[in-house]
């Protein structure tokens, strides 16, 4: 589904240029509006000071809604039935982000999340929160324009391995674009090193699969690794403490339930399928979170 933006006598040609002229005033204010809501949505939020509130308050708080999406890409004649779930094609993909913004979501941040969560700080209307996972390189040159022409920023989940590579099906981003996009204001978050199943770690792999990505990335972005995004979206409670000592704030499953004693660290997601019109993704938001 495509969203989409004569006179007959001189005196209503007349009429016409006088209307006109009015609606491109009134559409140049309210894009002046839309504007500055973007940038109020998108203002950085210091949280140096926070207390983590208990958990409790934590779970009462009403869900935000986040997306995960992978590939951004048209499909191709080799890709599955259950591959096409995680590739959303492109024009589909814009279509989804303006339905976004003509529904007047805004989207936010790691940092507007915390605060809100840990103190009930206020957060724009109609907040959603987009999370990019695997390094895809279709979501610098696809996602990133996309989301720049409607002043949106999101969290781009890095997995390590993949930095730079050339693969046979996909192409993966440079150090330099993932400098690129923590520069431009958003978010680079950790994905492990080479997605390996975190409900699995053991001895060696909290270093290879955190310990190493972590300062990798915080070398290219210059910026402190706190947010972690679960491969598969698979957590164990065991291993929560291992994300805190390492200075992670939040980590994000995907659709199960949150745990009840740390739900900063399973904070929900669903998957934004390659399958769903804009208007399913909108049915899909409103009925998940």
């Amino acid at each position: 589904m495509k969203y989409s933006f004569l006179t007959i006598i001189s005196a209503c040609a007349i009429l016409a240029a006088s209307c006109q002229s009015k609606s491109q005033t009134a559409n140049s204010a309210d894009q002046d509006s839309t504007v500055k809501t973007v940038e109020k949505a998108n203002t950085p939020v210091d949280v140096s000071k926070i207390k983590v509130a208990d958990a409790k308050t934590i779970l009462a708080r009403k869900q935000v809604p986040i997306l995960c999406y992978h590939q951004v890409r048209n499909w191709k004649p080799t890709d599955g039935k259950v591959g096409k779930d995680y590739i959303v094609e492109i024009q589909n993909f814009k279509d989804q982000m303006k339905m976004l913004a003509d529904s007047g979501y805004h989207t936010i941040l790691p940092d507007q999340l915390y605060a809100y969560l840990n103190t009930g700080a206020a957060l724009p209307s109609k907040p959603i929160m987009l999370t990019f996972d695997d390094t895809d390189m279709d979501q610098f040159t696809v996602v990133r324009p996309t989301l720049q022409k409607l002043g949106y920023k999101a969290v781009y989940f890095i997995m390590t391995v993949s930095i730079g590579r050339k693969g046979k099906f996909v192409d993966y981003m440079t150090k330099e674009q993932i400098k690129q996009l923590s520069d431009e204001g958003n978010v680079i978050g950790s994905h492990t090193y080479d997605h390996k199943n975190f409900k699995k770690y053991a001895g060696k792999d909290w270093e290879e699969q955190l310990d190493k990505p972590t300062k990798k990335l915080e070398e290219i972005t210059g910026k402190k690794m706190t947010e972690f995004a679960y491969p598969f979206g698979l957590w164990n409670a065991e291993g929560i403490p291992e994300l805190k000592k390492r200075g992670f704030r939040m980590a994000y499953q995907l659709s199960t339930k949150r745990d009840e004693k740390d739900p900063l660290f399973t904070i929900r997601r669903i998957i934004a399928s390659g399958y769903w019109s804009p208007k399913t993704l909108s049915n899909s938001i409103k009925n998940s979170f």
